[in-house]
């Protein structure tokens, strides 16, 4: 969302700051200032790490007294930060009929969930384990959409068993094996396709989906053939049509492309005969990382709700970062400072283990002190303990030069951070923390060497599989 990251160090001061703006700008939580010429407005810093008296926070709770309290590396969330978030992006679909199923994959934690199917959130799974989380976490499987390219026989039947809202298949085969796990339960499968439109979602390459290279999803031609399979097999149940093109996108273009071409497609179904009840329009509105301009909720919304206009069905729409991106922060302490010839690095105990986008995409991630001892500024490289050139959370980053011991701050961690972490060079991952005002929950501990080799064991007893007899 524009304005959730930054400038990190700027935005608002207290209540009193806040409270001043929503009222010159006239509607709660919305400041104007010229952004693009069609919104004319911004939003003040919608995260809730901010500064007080120079020390960084999460909330109410200095964010050095985490840090003493959890150790490092730890990953921290605003809870009011991320309900912010959703009332902010749920307000701006008002007046449509619509379904919020957030991205699972981009923060799974189960606190995270369960505060959002307490407001209401659907669920966009991907994995049967996914499932399994949203299950456990209160969530009702009756607003959960099932997509991803490789869902095994199981999946299927533990998602049909549990009353899914619907599955969004994503090849002919897969087609095929939902009808026979269907039949095999004895239940119709709520089914969508999930159509490739071909857009270009102008993003990173290995976050573009809506292209027709991707591995997901079939083409708009396809999906009319296997579309008249499905409405003739007794054991499906025709409930949409879905795409998703992408993530991390900061322009309304290609949404607005790719739901144009989905529309066409269910109109000409619905004159075969072929009545779509949703449109699955999934996510992957960016956020502010760095020098992005993402657009602003009401933005989106707004641009949604035109492209949408006439449609009496259902709407669904999948969002993961930009409800959870900007809501977390991954807290690391540097461990050295280092000089090898020109070059300074700074060596911290997080690594890329940890958070791995900035080693698997060259993310930006804003990197901050938490203290506010004044420390001189200098070009430094942030790496980790992890035994690989390419660990490193910023390269030639201009920024204040912290000593043996200072704490960083590294934004805009709560979306695709701990989810992708591992245990690569067996280091136990991080803890995790929802703070809410000044009270701080421990909603994953800190993973243990014991916990490490749990499940192993060095000289199991062996199993003989003999060799099988040839007949004939």
């Amino acid at each position: 969302m524009r304005g959730e990251g930054g400038p990190p160090s700027g935005g608002l001061r207290g209540r009193r700051a806040g409270a001043r703006r929503d009222r010159i700008a006239g509607r709660p939580g919305i400041a104007r200032r010229p952004l693009r010429p069609r919104l004319r407005r911004e939003l003040p810093p919608m995260n809730h790490f901010q500064r007080r008296d120079g020390a960084l926070h999460a909330e109410a709770i200095p964010l050095d007294r985490l840090a003493h309290a959890y150790g490092t590396p730890l990953y921290v969330y605003s809870a009011a930060t991320l309900r912010r978030h959703w009332k902010v992006l749920d307000r701006s679909l008002s007046g449509l009929r619509h379904l919020v199923c957030y991205a699972t994959k981009a923060n799974a934690n189960l606190a995270i969930l369960d505060l959002l199917a307490r407001m209401g959130a659907g669920f966009d799974i991907v994995s049967g384990g996914e499932l399994y989380r949203v299950r456990k976490a209160g969530g009702d499987p009756r607003r959960v959409v099932y997509s991803g390219v490789g869902k095994t026989d199981e999946e299927i039947a533990f998602a049909l068993s549990l009353g899914v809202k619907c599955l969004n298949v994503e090849s002919g085969p897969e087609l095929a094996r939902v009808s026979v796990v269907a039949r095999r339960l004895g239940v119709r499968a709520p089914v969508a396709l999930r159509v490739n439109p071909d857009v270009d979602p102008r993003t990173h390459p290995y976050i573009a989906t809506g292209l027709k290279k991707s591995k997901f999803g079939v083409s708009v031609e396809d999906a009319r053939r296997l579309y008249q399979l499905a409405a003739g097999d007794p054991a499906l149940d025709v409930r949409g049509v879905a795409c998703h093109i992408g993530s991390q996108i900061t322009t309304v273009v290609p949404f607005l492309d790719a739901i144009a071409r989905v529309r066409r497609l269910a109109a000409d179904l619905g004159r075969a005969g072929i009545p779509i009840r949703h449109l699955d329009i999934g996510g992957g509105l960016g956020i502010q990382y760095d020098d992005e301009n993402p657009p602003h909720p009401d933005e989106y919304g707004a641009a949604v709700k035109r492209a949408m206009k006439g449609w009496r069905g259902e709407v669904i729409l999948e969002p993961g970062r930009v409800l959870v991106g900007n809501a977390g922060i991954l807290l690391t302490r540097v461990l050295y400072v280092k000089t090898s010839g020109r070059k300074r690095f700074v060596v911290v105990d997080a690594g890329m283990n940890d958070l791995i986008r900035p080693s698997l995409y060259e993310a930006h991630h804003h990197i901050e002190p938490v203290g506010a001892e004044p420390r001189p500024e200098g070009t430094v490289d942030v790496v980790g303990p992890v035994c690989e050139s390419s660990d490193f959370l910023a390269q030639g980053r201009k920024m204040p030069v912290p000593e043996a011991g200072d704490l960083l701050c590294v934004r805009s961690a709560g979306a695709y951070g701990f989810a992708m972490s591992s245990n690569y060079n067996t280091r136990p991952r991080a803890a995790e923390v929802l703070v809410e005002g000044d009270v701080a929950r421990l909603v994953r501990r800190r993973e243990t060497w014991p916990d490490l080799v749990r499940g192993e064991r060095a000289r199991p007893p062996g199993r003989r599989f003999p060799a099988r007899r040839r007949i004939g």
